[in-house]
C-alpha cells in the first residue's frame, strides 16, 4: 500500500455559502487561526454566552416548518457537534471540521460569519450534510437554551428550520486552560495491563515545533499510553501527530491519571505499509 502523508494544518480554508465550496489560502499548522472574528456583543446575555462557552453542543434532532426531520442533517452514524470556543464557532462531526467567527445580539440572536472547512472528500451523504448545516448557519437563528445537567440548545431559523442539540461540560468549564502539547502516535498498539485487564495501548511520542510549524528536536522514545485522548479514534496501520489539549484535574480519582488529553487537530497522518 503506498504511503501517503496528510498535513491537515496546511487544508486550504473553504468559503461555504449554502452548497458551493470556494478555495481559501492555506493556514499553519500551528496555532495561528483563521481572520480575526467579531466577539459577542456586550448587549448580549452573559448567561446565555457562557452557557454557550461551556459546552460542546451534540444535534439530536432538526425539523423543518412542518415538524418533519431534515434528513440531510442527520447522516447514520454521525452527528454534528458545535463548541463555542471564545470568538470563534467550530462545528465538527461531519465530513470537514468547519469555524467561523459568531455573535449573540441582545434579542439572542446568533450570527455566524463566514465558514472554513477543510478540504476531504467523503460519502455523498456525509459531504451533503455539511453544505446543509453551513447554509443553516448562515442564517439568523434565534437561540434558546435550556438549563439543566444536561442542557438542551435551540437554534431555529426564519423558516422555522429547526436544530436540538445536547450539552456537555468542555474540559475548560470543568478544569481550566489547557497545556498545548503534540503527541505522534505510533502505526501499532502493544500489550499493555490496564488496572487489572490486559488490553492495547498506543504508543505515543511528544514532538516539538517552531512558531513556523517546522519540527525542532529529535523525537524522544516511545512510550505506552495508559488512557485515553478524547476524540481520537485510532486506526492500525497509522501514524498520526496530533496536537492535543491537556488539561490537569485538581483532585484526580486514585486510579486514574491527573491529565486529561483531548485532541485538538490532526497534524500529520501516515498509512505504514506492513
Amino acid at each position: 500500500m503506498p504511503t501517503y502523508l496528510r498535513r491537515v494544518a496546511l487544508l486550504a480554508a473553504l468559503a461555504l455559502p449554502a452548497f458551493s465550496l470556494q478555495a481559501q489560502p492555506p493556514q499553519p499548522p500551528h496555532d495561528g487561526g483563521s481572520p480575526a472574528a467579531k466577539p459577542p456583543r456586550r448587549g448580549a446575555d452573559a448567561a446565555l454566552v457562557r452557557a454557550l462557552q461551556d459546552h460542546r453542543w451534540t444535534l439530536q434532532a432538526a425539523t423543518d416548518a412542518g415538524g418533519q426531520p431534515i434528513a440531510a442533517l442527520l447522516p447514520p452514524g454521525h452527528a454534528f457537534v458545535l463548541r463555542f470556543e471564545g470568538e470563534r464557532l467550530h462545528v465538527s462531526g461531519g465530513c470537514n471540521s468547519m469555524n467561523g467567527g459568531w455573535r449573540l445580539s441582545p434579542q439572542g440572536r446568533l450570527d455566524v460569519s463566514r465558514l472554513a472547512a477543510t478540504m476531504m472528500a467523503c460519502e455523498p451523504a456525509l459531504m451533503q450534510a455539511d453544505a446543509a448545516l453551513s447554509k443553516v448557519l448562515a442564517q439568523p437563528l434565534d437561540v434558546l437554551v435550556a438549563p439543566g445537567v444536561e442542557p438542551t440548545l435551540r437554534l431555529r431559523s426564519a423558516e422555522r428550520q429547526t436544530l436540538y442539540f445536547g450539552g456537555q461540560r468542555t474540559p475548560q468549564s470543568l478544569y481550566g486552560e489547557p497545556t498545548r502539547i503534540f503527541l505522534e502516535v505510533a502505526p501499532q498498539t502493544v500489550d499493555c495491563v490496564s488496572g487489572v485487564q490486559r488490553t492495547q495501548c498506543l504508543q505515543v511520542r511528544e514532538r516539538r515545533f517552531d512558531a513556523q510549524g517546522l519540527r525542532i528536536d529529535p523525537p524522544g522514545p516511545w512510550q505506552v499510553f495508559h488512557g485515553s485522548i478524547d476524540g481520537y479514534t485510532h486506526h492500525s496501520g497509522v501514524r498520526n501527530v496530533l496536537r492535543i489539549n491537556r488539561f490537569t484535574r485538581p483532585q484526580p480519582p486514585a486510579d486514574a491519571s491527573r491529565y486529561v488529553y483531548v485532541l485538538d487537530l490532526v497534524v500529520e497522518s501516515e498509512t505504514v505499509p506492513k
